[in-house]
């Protein structure tokens, strides 16, 4: 009697830079934006709206449309800057820039009737969990131990001194 025994070949699962996690993460979360606002021009009435002039009860000016692209570009970068900055700054970044998205997301459904409920429920609560798992990881971010100075580190700061 032969007994078989198949040994799964199993898949490489690398660990994934917090950097590349909390960039993937903005991008999901601009998609997931642009969309939302794009989906949102699909509602009865918006578009009538936009050729009068008017945007969420506010009249369209330069004003407005910067602090909308601004509301955009801050994400947006932060894709960037998530693979870029420095650890530190590149945590406390991630940290603050999430935390005041959270109530910006949520105040999108400001005035909305319970008819969009569904919608809106489901949108922000996609950006809400994305900007969660930003806060979590940059709160968790990995830290290194410092490496005690010893005798070679030592004689390098004299060496500098001389």
């Amino acid at each position: 009697m032969t007994i078989r025994t198949k040994t799964p070949n199993l898949l490489d699962n690398p660990p994934v830079p917090v950097q590349a996690k909390l960039a993937a993460a903005w991008t999901s979360f601009m998609f997931l934006y642009i969309y939302v606002d794009y989906f949102h021009l699909h509602k009865p009435g918006i578009i009538d709206n936009l050729r009068a002039g008017v945007v969420f009860e506010f009249d369209i000016s330069p004003t407005l449309l910067t602090m909308m692209l601004a509301s955009v570009a801050i994400p947006a970068l932060m894709v960037m800057l998530s693979m870029t900055l420095p650890a530190r700054v590149n945590r406390a970044t991630n940290l603050v820039v999430a935390s005041l998205y959270i109530p910006y997301s949520v105040v999108n459904a400001a005035g909305e009737s319970w008819n969009w409920a569904p919608f809106y429920g489901l949108s922000i609560g996609i950006e809400v969990l994305l900007l969660a798992f930003i806060l979590r990881s940059a709160w968790t971010w990995p830290r290194t131990p410092a490496v005690p100075a010893g005798p070679a580190t030592t004689d390098l700061r004299q060496d500098l001194r001389q």
